[in-house]
């Protein structure tokens, strides 16, 4: 049995419902494809996905806000965008750079070369034709007397809702980087600048000689007032909530505490200090939001390393039968490799290779990693959870996963150098643990290098 309608037509067969055809989705999706090679039975796998093509949010587009189709745009990507950790932390090790690019690159690629590379992978297990493009998911509901979900969706294209399917298991890979947290400031309804969210951030070059608010301490908020004064920005202000950054900015960025209000073009700061600036931008993290999903079946959560309610992660408890995964629903230190693991771990699952423990355990289990999860007090110690959550899954999937995903060195050297000065970090060079091979180092320093092409990058 594969993955395909007609290899799977006879009757009773299981069929399996991915939502999201990014990195996360796709990792399933490419297991499921690899299993069915190898001769194990696997169900009917269909992939529904509302963007024109693959990648998730590794797709660029210049439209915020709707799409053509009035559908709420999915990307927060931005052109300029290259990777903020190095490659050896989330490189596959049964598919590496070096197999894809066939030489060593630098440790930090640029966002056209991270698709590539995944695009590599997926090609190599010819999974596109199990994806439905342009296809939005519209209601997912589970039916207790037939113990299977039914999934509607709208063809985007021919502007139709479709017909309800039944599906045996839902995976949502939806992502939860695409709702903006939006956080209200006083005085911000008449400030006399431009105000956006970071998921509206489309080209650094837009903000060439303004002034910049940026609001937020998190990843975005670094990268985004780097790139903005790399870019040509006259000055950039980095706003925090709870702590300075406490990094080495290159000229023209300074911190300061949260702002409170606004007047005009004046932003008044929580020290009593003030600035004029004529842009604001909110780095102020995202939302879960899972409008398709029945309220039994949805997570709510904070952006957080374990969220409430999943067993290793994925299982969602509290309905949907054990039969509802969430893939890549936790705040992330580990991305593709772990994707890769979850997908490995849920395709297991489906296949009955994997047998889920009585419920009470599974309530132990992940209140455990929860209350582990609490004691997070430092990037050093988001690592250390993360590497012990991936090799968790990778003690259970045995040896169809024979390879080891602990990077935490990498990670730690690449916290140390952001420390050392965040304009530089991305210079340096880093080992693979599954090739051996280190990275090469780019002709120009980061913040020189403004060609982000994938040709220039890889030639």
């Amino acid at each position: 049995m594969g993955l395909g309608a007609d290899a799977d037509a006879e009757a009773g067969a299981e069929r399996v419902c991915i939502i999201g055809a990014g990195p996360s989705g796709l990792s399933l999706l490419c297991w499921m494809s690899k299993l069915a090679r190898e001769g194990r039975r696997v169900p009917e796998v269909v992939c529904y996905e509302k963007q024109s093509d693959w990648g998730g949010l590794w797709n660029n587009t210049w439209r915020t806000g709707l799409n053509q189709f009035g559908e709420p745009v999915h990307g927060s990507m931005y052109r300029k965008l290259w990777a903020n950790a190095p490659k050896e932390c989330y490189e596959y090790p049964h598919f590496t750079f070096l197999d894809h690019f066939k030489k060593n690159l630098p440790s930090y690629p640029p966002r056209e070369v991270m698709l590539d590379y995944h695009q590599g992978r997926w090609n190599k297990e010819e999974v596109k034709k199990f994806v439905k493009f342009n296809t939005a998911v519209r209601d997912v509901v589970y039916n207790k007397s037939t113990d299977k979900f039914i999934v509607v969706v709208k063809d985007l294209v021919k502007d139709e809702v479709m017909q309800g399917e039944e599906f045996d298991y839902v995976a949502v890979a939806s992502g939860h980087y695409s709702t903006p947290n939006m956080p209200e400031f006083d005085g911000v309804n008449n400030f006399h600048g431009r105000v956006i969210h970071s998921h509206d951030y489309r080209n650094p070059e837009e903000y060439v000689g303004q002034k910049l608010l940026v609001i937020g301490s998190s990843y975005s908020a670094e990268d985004i007032a780097l790139q903005s004064i790399k870019y040509g920005a006259k000055s950039v202000i980095v706003s925090y909530r709870t702590k300075p950054l406490g990094l080495m900015w290159p000229q023209g960025v300074e911190e300061r505490p949260l702002v409170c209000n606004f007047d005009g073009k004046m932003a008044t700061f929580k020290d009593g200090s003030s600035a004029e600036v004529d842009a604001v931008i909110m780095c102020t993290g995202y939302i879960h939001n899972y409008p398709f999903l029945r309220e039994d079946l949805r997570l709510k959560s904070q952006n957080s390393f374990y969220p409430p309610n999943l067993y290793k992660g994925m299982v969602w408890t509290e309905g949907g039968n054990n039969k509802l995964f969430y893939l890549g629903a936790q705040n992330q230190a580990y991305t593709f490799t772990m994707f890769d693991i979850c997908g490995l771990w849920a395709a297991k699952i489906i296949l009955g290779e994997i047998s889920l423990p009585a419920k009470e355990d599974r309530e132990i289990s992940w209140k455990h990693w929860e209350k582990r999860k609490d004691a997070i007090k430092s990037a050093e110690d988001a690592i250390d959870f993360q590497t012990e959550f991936v090799k968790d899954l990778v003690s259970d999937c045995g040896p169809d996963f024979p390879y080891n995903l602990d990077v935490s060195a990498v990670f730690k050297a690449w916290v140390s150098h952001k420390l050392e000065n965040i304009a530089t970090y991305r210079d340096m060079s880093h080992t693979s643990i599954h090739t051996g091979s280190q990275s090469t180092k780019h002709r120009d320093d980061w913040m020189n290098a403004m060609d982000d092409s994938l040709q220039y990058f890889v030639n």
